[in-house]
């Protein structure tokens, strides 16, 4: 039990990457330094623990990746999937420090595993953590203990008192307990809000309802309503956010990455009529997976169907859930609750629309459909060959993008100034960046780089 008040020279508000990143950038300015984490210790680690990897701009080949990944490639790649709809200075500023940002980490004692090959395509631009996420976020908790970070879990900061743009002290509730805490800087790196389901229908509406959450249940954005209260500037749209299409049999909360479907680009994907609403095969998976999320959840009753046939299998990484097989395009109908006359009437007219050339699920190819709206791109092959196999789909909220806007020091921007002591790092500010749509690894990027840039501005504050 905490008597009295806690009182650091930092104290960071979140415990996954970011919060880590920051508090042990921090701590080595000799400042003392408190992670307040909300969730119990088994739960530590927010979204964090589900993570793979990150994306690394790179001019050779590393010893975890393959060729290049220059700066203005990556930067190309952005623009693709936000349409635009980043702030180019802060965008670059992440991208460049990606690759000293991966080399901080394997001196915290984070490992990689040697790039990864097949339809992932990410061998050439993102670093795979050895364990993943929770193996991740494991190492980094060491640190912070070897380091001498105090770390308080079951915390939930209920209350900021910030004056004329300046963290003075704040409320937390530690096990149950009202506690007051002060610090000299705040660094507020706790996710987005996508755990807070009243928040989203305020956004989505009655759609709301149908959405599952991959990640986390604690990222119900408590800390960005605070801040925002108290005059943070808001960055980005309640709408937009990491959406990908994952089985619909996942759990409600903290599914993670094993419910991600990756064939969604190898078939077909109808609604729950049997019609098809969108091109499967618009450009490479990691540059599209994550719209299929939002996709999802503009359909009636926020469910679509994967459909696949044989000659696909062992071609994606697979999911948690077995796929539903039936050895006729009717039957496999019947087994999803869909029409059909309509889904035969589907694969029909697709089958006739395929134009044949030189399937490549590791490439951009040439097999695509003619006359076919809407039209596949890439990979489009008759769906012809028993079994066939389906899987239900439903949107996968990762995290939101509405957040708070910050500079390049991280500081949090207060009434058209920045604040002298308030920084965030992480999904809480990743709308800056990704105004919609996303790039594979690279929330863990932003939250990284900026984890880093919020401890390192928050120690110049401090001194």
């Amino acid at each position: 039990m905490i008597d009295g008040s806690l009182a650091f020279d930092i104290v960071v508000v979140g415990g996954g990457n970011a919060a880590l990143s920051a508090a042990l950038t921090a701590r080595d300015s000799g400042a003392s330094v408190a992670i307040l984490e909300c969730a119990p210790p088994e739960y530590r680690g927010g979204n964090s623990r589900h993570t793979r990897n990150m994306r690394c701009m790179h001019t050779a080949p590393t010893d975890v990746l393959t060729d290049s990944y220059p700066e203005d490639e990556y930067f190309n790649d952005l623009l693709r999937v936000t349409g635009g709809d980043t702030d180019e200075a802060l965008a670059r500023l992440v991208i460049r420090e990606s690759l000293p940002a991966n080399q901080w980490m394997k001196s915290r004692g984070v490992r990689f595993q040697p790039s990864l090959g097949g339809t992932l395509h990410l061998g050439r631009t993102n670093a795979f953590f050895l364990g993943g996420g929770k193996a991740l976020m494991n190492t980094y908790y060491e640190a912070a203990q070897r380091a001498g970070i105090q770390v308080f879990y079951n915390a939930e900061v209920t209350a900021l008192c910030i004056s004329n743009g300046r963290f003075e002290h704040g409320v937390v509730l530690l096990d149950g307990r009202e506690t007051d805490f002060h610090a000299k800087a705040l660094i507020a790196a706790a996710g987005g809000f996508e755990s807070n389901l009243e928040w989203l229908k305020e956004a989505w509406g009655d759609a709301a309802d149908n959405f599952l959450i991959r990640g986390t249940p604690y990222n119900k954005g408590k800390l960005l309503k605070l801040l925002l209260a108290a005059g943070a500037e808001s960055v980005g749209d309640p709408k937009q956010c990491h959406a990908v299409a994952i089985d619909g049999r996942a759990p409600k909360f903290d599914g993670g990455i094993v419910t991600r479907l990756d064939c969604v680009p190898l078939g077909i994907v109808v609604d729950r009529s049997g019609a098809r609403f969108y091109d499967e095969g618009e450009d490479l998976w990691p540059k599209r997976y994550a719209i299929w999320g939002r996709l999802v959840a503009q359909q009636p009753d926020q469910i679509a169907y994967s459909i696949i046939d044989s000659k696909v299998v062992g071609k994606f990484m697979p999911s948690v859930f077995p796929a539903i097989p039936a050895s006729s395009i009717r039957e496999l109908a019947a087994a999803l609750s869909l029409p059909p006359d309509r889904l035969e009437q589907t694969v029909r007219d697709f089958n006739a629309s395929v134009i044949p050339g030189h399937f490549d699920h590791q490439a951009l190819d040439d097999c695509r459909t003619q006359g076919l709206t809407p039209p596949k791109s890439h990979w489009a092959q008759r769906i012809d060959t028993p079994p066939f196999f389906g899987y239900p789909l439903r949107p996968g909220i990762t995290f939101t993008y509405l957040g708070v806007k910050v500079n390049d020091r991280a500081a949090v921007q207060m009434s058209n100034r920045a604040s002298k002591n308030l920084f965030a790092a992480g999904e809480i500010m990743a709308g800056n960046i990704l105004g919609k749509g996303y790039l594979a690894g690279f929330g863990m990027t932003i939250g990284t780089v900026f984890g880093r840039i919020a401890g390192r501005s928050a120690a110049d504050a401090v001194r």
